[in-house]
């Protein structure tokens, strides 16, 4: 809420309270969950064994043969998987925003670390960073799942990344395809690309 607040500052021409809210909101809790799900190896040893906790048989393994072709869903199905689940990580519940929205702000508030060009965690800014809408296969790619709306879902960073390859029976998760998805006003902070 501390981000739609501040979205709202800024469109209000209060770009110190903006400036301010932002920062509040780049914090070593928000990193540290994010680094539990997704972090280097070198980062939190114990990431593969708290992901993967469990092995099942007769599950698809992965393959180089016989994979869909299309490995990302284009422009017109990113729409159609976001109209169907909304904005908020089929997981975990986190609400979501695109990354155009933290370049967006990158570009009105340069002076702060938003969103760096750089691969490293440790230079973006963790809410941002925890809220960066992903698009994942239910059925990984990998293992043999088409990438279609009806296999393709929208999920945080941390959960795609910390998901990887596995199934969902592996890891312990419910089919986020078999519940209703989460409908808030949420708006993914949208209105940032409009204010220009």
């Amino acid at each position: 809420m501390l981000l739609d607040r501040a979205v709202a500052h800024h469109m209000a021409g209060n770009r110190n309270e903006a400036a301010r809210l932002i920062l509040q909101t780049d914090r070593d809790d928000i990193r540290a969950f994010t680094e539990s799900l997704w972090g280097s190896k070198a980062a939190n040893p114990d990431q593969p064994t708290y992901i993967r906790w469990r092995s099942i048989s007769g599950l698809p393994e992965p393959a180089e043969g016989n994979l869909d072709r299309k490995r990302e869903p284009n422009r017109s199905d990113e729409y159609a998987i976001v109209a169907r689940w909304g904005r908020h990580c089929v997981y975990c519940g986190v609400p979501l925003i695109r990354n155009a929205i933290p370049k967006a702000l990158q570009a009105a508030y340069p002076d702060l670390m938003i969103w760096s060009p750089s691969n490293r965690n440790a230079e973006q800014h963790a809410a941002f960073q925890l809220m960066w809408m992903q698009f994942d296969h239910v059925v990984p790619h990998s293992r043999g799942g088409r990438t279609d709306i009806e296999n393709v879902v929208v999920t945080c960073a941390p959960c795609n990344y910390g998901k990887g390859d596995c199934m969902l029976e592996e890891l312990g998760l419910n089919d986020p395809r078999l519940r209703p998805a989460v409908r808030t006003s949420w708006d993914g902070l949208e209105r940032m690309l409009i204010d220009g």
